[in-house]
């Protein structure tokens, strides 16, 4: 069974720096396309980034290009989103994401994704 487990969400000011990780068990990040996806209260589930099964292919929500990172560790075997420059409106659940997918393809879309975590809380006050 497919477990996803973020950590490393918190509350900073806003031009701080936030680094969420997804720990995935088996071997869900050799096979899998993941990604991050936010939700605001009232909102709907937001797509931030995505990452293929190499590591070698991202993309990225235009709001947060530039600022943050996607990243696959497959010694730790940890998904990363290292978050800089950190805005008010990135306040949202933070929740990572799998399906299995082809070498290169990323998907941005939250109906294409297969298993979710639980969710961690980000906070940034201006």
């Amino acid at each position: 069974q497919v477990q996803l487990v973020e950590s490393g969400g918190g509350m900073v000011q806003a031009g701080g720096s936030l680094r969420l990780s997804c720990a995935a068990s088996g071997s869900i990040l050799r096979t899998s396309i993941m990604g991050w996806f936010r939700q605001a209260p009232g909102t709907a589930r937001e797509f931030v980034a995505t990452i293929d099964w190499s590591g070698r292919s991202t993309y990225y929500a235009d709001a947060v290009k530039g600022r943050f990172t996607i990243s696959k560790d497959f010694v730790t075997n940890v998904m990363s989103l290292q978050m800089n420059t950190l805005k008010p409106e990135d306040t949202a659940t933070y929740f990572c994401t799998s399906v299995k997918g082809r070498p290169g393809e990323v998907r941005a879309s939250a109906s294409e994704y297969d298993y979710w975590g639980q969710g961690t809380q980000v906070t940034v006050s201006s």
